[in-house]
């Protein structure tokens, strides 16, 4: 018996993961999000007859897929954007979260007959965390400017923590029938956002004190792996905020990577990372999908025609919702930045701040939170409206994310906002100023050293005015050669390597090197590659 429920297991999560590799390539070729290709996709594979059924467990979600997912976000996010941004990300992660919830509960009375304040709130609370994975990636792909994907960002790695809370508070209230405090309310508050940033900035600190003492690639890749696990799992321990602790564990490693990560494991640990997050996103967007028979199987008092009406009624207010908060926000985040934190940044223009309202999707946390919901309330009572609840938010999800996905792209486009990122100026002169520090140590050291090692010299100080040059830098080094010498070069030097790739596959083939050797080489050819990749980017 034992056997075979772990063959059944291994069974469904070769088959899952043969569904997310198949629509993520089906979602390149069509050139969509693959978040939404994987939703529709999870949900077309439920009417096929004998399809293995896979119920979201809201356990594995918050403890297992969420915190690597978070940090991941986080490490990768430049603190110095975020902390430029904080006050507009603030006003969407706390200041919407908490309009969202309570203009989801007065909303919910008038679209959802037998709905109160108390069971508004838990809804509100339930639906206020958006995902923001489908739309940076849209926004990444599209060039929008930097300053619209860093606050949708930097909103998605906070906001979760304030409708968690939210959560809490509103189901609290629900089950057990007791209102805290306003003091009670703002301590839990600051203990869970303040309380959580110490722990996590603490665990972080830790990790690395730990990895600088350490010089071996797979050790510290693991290491990074297990880190939003400590941090998330040390948090919730200490009845503070897991999400919070995570973000800003990620954070700081990823402010100091490189004061203690090995050049080994910096090659090594982005490739390890971008595969875990894309398999653990791939695990939960086609699982939603999946959540249709069971969101179905538990609907009782309502028809499904009166559901679906009310699902999109709360889409529609949800959507609503942000749009009418986004633009006084944007206007009370400017007056912030210029009149107390004396910024000197230019106002948005309306349509940036439009698409920041128009991409309120939500997602996996939205559906966990609303499966998690006790079934009972403390004095043995069903707990009211719960399944009509994780309908509606399953609405909710499939609603926001495939709708304002879809329309995403072309409103960009139809906005003229699209390539609007334009070149990275801060790549050009920070380039600019490596090549030039290089100059500056050779000559220097070159007047010092012996006559016979001139010609070391001369070398190495030519080839940093070809990277200068071949990099496309606003100053251009005086080395004898043509920008059209330049392009010739790579498209010479990329023949070359071919031949070489060429040969050394021959060579394995004819039995003349092992296997061993030849991917020796070929990760040579590969950092050669890379490099020259980063030059044409530029």
């Amino acid at each position: 018996m034992q056997a075979s429920g772990i063959h059944s297991a291994e069974l469904i999560f070769l088959l899952l993961l043969v569904f997310v590799v198949s629509l993520a390539a089906l979602a390149k070729k069509l050139k969509v999000p693959y978040p939404i290709i994987l939703v529709i996709g999870g949900l077309l594979l439920t009417f096929i007859p004998h399809i293995p059924r896979v119920a979201l467990d809201p356990d594995v979600v918050f403890l297992v897929v969420l915190p690597p997912l978070l940090f991941s976000s986080a490490y990768s996010t430049s603190w110095r954007d975020f902390e430029f941004n904080l006050v507009s990300i603030i006003l969407l992660a706390f200041g919407l979260v908490a309009f969202t919830v309570f203009g989801a509960a007065i909303a919910s009375r008038w679209i959802l007959p037998g709905f109160d304040w108390r069971t508004g709130l838990v809804l509100g609370a339930v639906v206020s965390p958006t995902d923001a994975i489908a739309a940076t990636s849209i926004a990444q792909r599209l060039c929008l400017p930097k300053r619209v994907t860093t606050i949708l960002e930097g909103e998605s790695l906070i906001n979760d923590v304030s409708g968690l809370l939210a959560l809490e508070f509103a189901t609290g209230v629900l089950v057990t029938g007791y209102t805290p405090s306003l003091f009670e309310g703002t301590f839990k508050f600051l203990y869970l956002v303040f309380g959580s940033i110490a722990i996590g900035l603490v665990i972080a600190r830790l990790i690395h004190v730990v990895l600088t003492k350490i010089d071996h690639a797979e050790i510290e890749i693991t290491i990074s792996l297990i880190a939003p696990y400590i941090a998330y799992l040390t948090a919730e321990s200490a009845h503070a905020s897991g999400v919070m602790a995570t973000v800003a564990c990620g954070l700081y490693l990823g402010h100091k990577s490189s004061l203690y990560f090995s050049t080994g494991a910096r090659l090594t640990g982005s490739a390890v990372w971008n595969t875990l997050t894309f398999v653990l996103n791939g695990f939960v967007f086609i699982l939603i999908g999946f959540q249709l028979p069971y969101v179905l199987s538990g609907i009782r008092t309502m028809s499904l025609g009166h559901l679906l009406v009310a699902g999109s009624l709360l889409s529609a207010t949800l959507i609503l919702l942000r749009l009418v908060w986004i633009y006084p926000s944007a206007f009370v985040a400017q007056a912030i930045r210029k009149n107390l934190l004396h910024q000197d940044v230019a106002m948005p223009p309306p349509k940036s701040i439009f698409i920041v309202g128009w991409t309120g999707m939500r997602g996996v946390v939205s559906l966990a939170a609303a499966i998690s919901l006790p079934e009972v309330l403390s004095d043995g009572s069903p707990f009211p409206h719960r399944d009509e609840m994780i309908f509606l938010t399953f609405c909710v999800i499939f609603v926001t994310l495939v709708l304002q996905g879809l329309t995403l792209p072309p409103l960009i486009r139809r906005l003229g906002l699209s390539g609007q990122g334009g070149k990275n100026v801060e790549e050009a002169q920070a380039r600019s100023a490596m090549v030039d520090a290089a100059l500056a140590y050779l000559e220097q050291a070159r007047d010092a050293d012996k006559p016979e090692f001139r010609a070391v010299y001369d070398d190495l100080i030519r080839y940093e005015r070809h990277r200068r040059n071949a990099f496309a830098s606003t100053d251009s080094a005086d080395t004898g050669f043509r920008r059209e010498d330049y392009e010739r070069f790579r498209e010479l030097s990329q023949n070359v390597r071919a031949l070489q790739r060429a040969t050394i596959l021959n060579l394995r083939n004819h039995n003349e090197i092992d296997d061993e050797v030849m991917r020796k080489l070929e990760h040579e050819l590969d950092l050669i590659e890379a490099r020259y990749a980063v030059a044409e980017h530029a």
